[in-house]
């Protein structure tokens, strides 16, 4: 059999410091960079992801960063299969894949497998979106704790991508999405892992970047990119899930004239903020994590502290 291969998972909430830490490792530990993140993969969506520009990847190979259009449609399923492919690719190299991001699912779906879930099917995620505009999807979700209460205790009465997958698996099986996953995981790849985890002690600090984050994205041009998004795809639409990353909403509400800038603030914020709170709460549920407080002035070091030991290992 072969031996597992190394991957250093590199995880936490939105606005922890993440690139700046994971390009610091990959320079001491001779690794590269392979990005855990859904919204890192569009293409011209830069300033609304904090997509890290070429001087903040200071040389060093990053990928899984703008792969598709935002016309495009991104699963777990094809970033497992992309990300093993790099992680094969990368150790056969003699590098260490440093796999960083705050896309819980893609690093719950490397280290366990996937679920046998179904393939997405329009017509009935149409028909969950028709009925969202009518009724709102906090009523979705509240019918979703009827059918999967498990499922819809981890997601946000608004959080509607999630809310039309559950929904959407419910109507295709018959199950809830719950069951299916805990049945058992296909094709759970034999990775040597270190998880390392950033983690605020003050969730007020948390907030207070996320707040200044967004204010300077606001800044550099955030809503004159998503106004050359629009025009540059005209098919682009708020269903698709490029634009349901958090901000591009707002934003896109903005330039319709549905809300003012002050809501936009707010609104954007309080998204980030909700974002924050989702990806802690997984990190939660996580085995084997070694928490680095993000609030400290100097992450490499104990990150190295952590990961040189687990490397000098490695076969």
């Amino acid at each position: 059999m072969k031996p597992p291969l190394p991957a250093l998972f590199l995880m936490g909430p939105t606005a922890s410091g993440k690139t700046a830490l994971a390009v610091a490792l990959a320079q001491q530990l001779d690794g590269e960079v392979v990005s855990v993140d859904s919204a890192l993969v569009y293409r011209g969506m830069d300033i609304g992801t904090a997509k890290p520009t070429r001087d903040e990847m200071a040389g060093m190979p990053h990928h899984l960063i703008d792969i598709i259009d935002p016309t495009d449609s991104y699963s777990a399923a094809q970033f497992h299969a992309d990300a093993m492919t790099l992680i094969e690719d990368i150790a056969a190299r003699g590098k260490l894949p440093i796999l960083a991001g705050g896309t819980m699912l893609y690093f719950k779906a490397l280290e366990e497998g996937l679920s046998d879930l179904p393939q997405a099917d329009a017509q009935v995620r149409a028909r969950l979106d028709a009925e969202a505009a009518e009724r709102g999807w906090p009523a979705l979700h509240q019918r979703l704790a009827e059918l999967d209460a498990a499922t819809a205790a981890r997601l946000a009465p608004a959080d509607s991508q999630r809310i039309q997958r559950a929904l959407e698996v419910w109507e295709l099986t018959g199950q809830p999405m719950s069951a299916l996953i805990a049945r058992g995981r296909e094709g759970a790849p034999a990775l040597n892992l270190l998880k390392l985890a950033l983690l605020p002690h003050d969730r007020a600090w948390l907030h207070a970047r996320i707040a200044l984050r967004f204010e300077k994205m606001l800044e550099a041009g955030f809503l004159a990119e998503v106004e050359a998004l629009r025009e540059r795809w005209t098919s682009l639409s708020l269903e698709l899930p490029s634009m349901r990353c958090v901000g591009y909403r707002q934003a896109w509400e903005y330039l319709d004239g549905e809300i003012d800038g002050p809501t936009l603030i707010a609104k954007g914020v309080a998204a980030t903020r909700q974002l924050a709170k989702r990806q802690l709460t997984w990190m939660r549920s996580m085995q084997n994590l070694i928490e680095i407080d993000c609030q400290r002035p100097d992450l490499v070091s104990p990150a190295l502290d952590a990961a040189r030991p687990w490397r000098a290992g490695l076969p």
